[in-house]
């Protein structure tokens, strides 16, 4: 399972704030470069539901989500879905320490093992034919962005 943490000069409530707001994914995944909250959806809620746009050069698609867990200031953990299977749960949790916190994400391929196949075929050449490997480099990243926006510098690279 791809999981990496981070420790943010920042409050839990305030990295809380930056993760659950899922149409600002982009400003830090290298993956997810957009989300639209779906179905009167305004924010994270268990059973909230939104749409994921993701790019991996040249290819793009879109998954469906919905949040499972939203405790402000503790964690984050949503379910992704693409034609009505299951793709993945992704999970942010926050920890708090003195002077700030520590953020953990991680994920969890939920695909079947056909589809797993599928998706590695369909990727083949591409940084992403290895979900797991993939998965990992984009969570350091993401993690990186957060704790320089958190931190009230500029986006990493």
């Amino acid at each position: 399972m791809p999981q990496a943490s981070i420790d943010i000069d920042a409050s839990p409530e305030a990295v809380y704030a930056l993760v659950s707001d899922l149409p600002a994914m982009g400003r830090w995944s290298p993956e997810c470069y957009r989300c639209t909250w779906q179905g009167g959806a305004t924010g994270a809620a268990p059973g909230a539901k939104f749409k994921g746009y993701n790019r991996i050069g040249q290819r793009r698609w879109s998954t469906q989500g919905t949040v499972v867990t939203a405790e402000p200031g503790s964690e984050l953990t949503f379910d992704v879905h693409s034609l009505g299977l299951p793709v993945s749960r992704w999970s942010y949790r926050i920890t708090p320490r003195d002077g700030g916190c520590t953020l953990t994400e991680s994920t969890e391929d939920r695909r079947g093992a056909v589809i797993r196949t599928l998706g590695m075929l369909l990727l083949l050449g591409t940084p992403g034919a290895d979900r797991t490997s993939r998965n990992q480099d984009t969570i350091e990243v993401t993690l990186q962005r957060l704790k320089a926006a958190a931190e009230g510098r500029a986006q990493a690279a």
